[in-house]
């Protein structure tokens, strides 16, 4: 099973590049984020054209997540992170699809920092934990894969100073990143490659994907339950470097039967 994260930056504005890509690396499980449409503007046709049967929350002009399952239709067991009734932001979707539940995430970004853009990425991020901390607990196969707007060591980004400053980097940000890892999950990308400076983003400001001038946003987080089926992982670099591009490119696992 291939389970691939993706944030497409605007399903619509990117939809050929989003179809080209399920065509070329055909992913049986397809976490998107960045939907910036409305449910009602979802592709669902082409999507479905495609061979896969989708889930999803929209919201107009920003955030956005779905679920794509390949010859499959996922069956929807959340569509809001718990923990804040107020919270109307589309950036959490969960799904069983063929025996294991998933999980589509967009973390807040959390500029500008200090403030209140901040505070809330924290307590998005800690709302975050304490729903992983149950879900890790039932022992079931889970996936937590999407953009956690969280760059988790110094090795995860190009050499710079010009982040200093930004919340992608905090120390506050990272450490609730971590504190989710230290509930058990695994972070697959990072398994893989123990020691590679890895990159899954890179902005379209100042030619840093010419210079490749990258940071690792992208994370698929694996349950206990499925630590030992993790046999394989990768980010396809090449879709950023297309036209009309996302400014993530798509970072996947595959697990064995």
């Amino acid at each position: 099973m291939k389970i691939a994260t993706f944030n497409i930056n605007g399903v619509n504005k990117r939809l050929e590049n989003l179809l080209a890509w399920l065509a070329t690396a055909a992913p049986d499980i397809v976490c998107l984020q960045e939907l910036k449409a409305t449910d009602g503007q979802f592709p669902k046709g082409a999507i479905e054209a495609a061979g896969y049967g989708a889930v999803w929350r929209g919201q107009a002009a920003w955030n956005g997540v779905a679920i794509l399952a390949r010859d499959s239709e996922p069956v929807i067991t959340r569509v809001e992170l718990p923990g804040d009734p107020s919270d109307t932001q589309s950036r959490y979707i969960e799904a069983a699809v063929n025996g294991i539940l998933i999980a589509s995430l967009y973390a807040p970004n959390g500029n500008p920092q200090p403030g209140p853009k901040f505070d809330y990425k924290l307590a998005w991020h800690a709302r975050l934990n304490l729903h992983a901390a149950e879900l890790f607990e039932t022992g079931l196969p889970v996936v937590l894969a999407g953009d956690y707007n969280v760059v988790p060591e110094p090795r995860d980004i190009y050499p710079t100073r010009s982040y200093d400053d930004n919340a992608l980097v905090q120390p506050e940000s990272r450490a609730e990143l971590q504190r989710l890892l230290d509930q058990g999950w695994l972070d697959a990308l990072r398994k893989v490659y123990p020691e590679e400076q890895l990159f899954t983003f890179w902005d379209y400001r100042r030619n840093r994907w010419q210079r490749d001038a990258g940071l690792r946003l992208d994370h698929v987080l694996l349950s206990r339950k499925l630590t030992r089926r993790l046999n394989g992982a990768g980010i396809d670099r090449e879709v950023r470097g297309l036209g009309n591009a996302s400014d993530h490119a798509p970072v996947w696992i595959t697990l064995r039967d």
